[in-house]
C-alpha cells in the first residue's frame, strides 16, 4: 500500500476528531499548552491503537463489534454533549474557567468515540495481509496533527464575542451532530 493511500485513510479517520477538536477549541477559547498537547496526543494514540486492535481481532469478533460500534460511538458523543450542554445552560461553565474536555474521563470517552471506526481499518489490513504498524503510526500522527490544527482554529473562532456566549451550546450540538452522522454513515437511517 502506498503512503498516499495510507495518508488518505488517516485523514478520513481523523474527521470526527477534527470536529471535536474544533469544538473543544471554541469551548476553551484560549487553550493552554497542556490542553493543546492532551487532546491531540489522546486522539492520536487511540487512533493508532484501534487499527492495531482491529488487526489482531478475528473476523468473528469484529463482526460482533461492527454491529454495535456506531451505537457506542454515538452514545458516547451524545453523553459528553449532554454533559457540556447541561453545564452551559446551568451556568456551571460561567466561571472564569470553562469546562475542560481535555481532562479525565471526558478525553478518554472522546478519544474512544472518535477512533472506533479505525477498528475496521485494522481488520481490513489483516484481511489484505498488510502490515499494520507503519499505517497505525501514520494514522496516529496524522490524527494528532489534525486535532491540534482543529483546536487552534476553534480557539480563534471562540475568541469572537458573539460565539463566546453560545460556544457550549454550539459544542454540544456539534457533538450530537457527529453522533447522528456516525449513525447515518452506518445506514441506521
Amino acid at each position: 500500500m502506498y503512503i498516499i493511500e495510507i495518508f488518505a485513510i488517516a485523514v478520513a479517520l481523523s474527521m470526527d476528531a477534527l470536529a471535536v477538536s474544533v469544538t473543544t477549541g471554541v469551548t476553551l477559547k484560549q487553550p493552554n499548552a497542556r490542553q493543546l498537547f492532551r487532546m491531540p496526543a489522546a486522539f492520536g494514540i487511540f487512533q493508532a491503537l484501534m487499527p492495531i486492535t482491529g488487526w489482531f481481532l478475528g473476523k468473528s469478533v469484529l463482526d460482533l463489534i461492527a454491529q454495535w460500534d456506531h451505537w457506542v460511538a454515538c452514545g458516547l458523543l451524545v453523553l459528553v454533549g449532554a454533559k457540556l450542554l447541561h453545564e452551559t445552560l446551568s451556568g456551571e461553565g460561567d466561571d472564569a474557567k470553562p469546562v475542560d474536555p481535555t481532562r479525565g474521563w471526558t478525553i478518554v470517552v472522546l478519544a474512544i468515540a472518535t477512533s472506533i471506526d479505525a477498528l475496521a481499518v485494522g481488520f481490513s489490513f489483516a484481511i489484505l495481509s498488510k502490515p499494520i504498524l507503519f499505517p497505525a503510526v501514520v494514522i496516529g500522527l496524522t490524527c494528532a496533527a489534525i486535532s491540534l490544527a482543529g483546536m487552534l482554529a476553534g480557539s480563534c473562532i471562540g475568541r469572537i464575542e458573539a460565539v463566546r456566549k453560545w460556544s457550549g451550546v454550539a459544542g454540544s450540538c456539534a457533538l450530537f451532530a457527529i453522533g447522528i452522522l456516525i449513525l447515518h454513515d452506518h445506514g441506521v437511517f
